[in-house]
């Protein structure tokens, strides 16, 4: 799967992460990946319940992965930071017409 299909998830407003993944599978990607680290966890979970839910009805979660980052502070120690990567893929039309016969 390419970088163009990854959304990092930051300090924004939920819904813009939700246009940002919403965008990728209109664009024809079937795959996209929703990544943030630290108190922007629970902000990816809600991105991809909406997109879920509400906005892309034919996707699903197929992977989700937890991780602990090491990283340096300014003042030169080091620091664990929690992260998230959560795979979604759409289900293509011609795939779910296969499974109903």
């Amino acid at each position: 799967m390419a970088e163009d299909n990854t959304v990092f998830i930051g300090k924004k407003p939920t819904m813009n992460y939700v246009l940002a993944v919403v965008t990728q599978f209109n664009r024809g990607s079937n795959d996209v990946v929703i990544k943030a680290r630290g108190k922007s966890i629970s902000r990816a979970v809600d991105v991809e319940q909406v997109v879920k839910n509400r906005f892309v009805l034919d996707s699903k979660t197929t992977q989700i992965v937890t991780s602990t980052e090491r990283l340096k502070r300014e003042d030169g120690s080091d620091t664990n930071v929690s992260s998230i990567e959560i795979s979604m893929k759409r289900e293509i039309k011609e795939q779910k017409q296969e499974q109903k016969n």
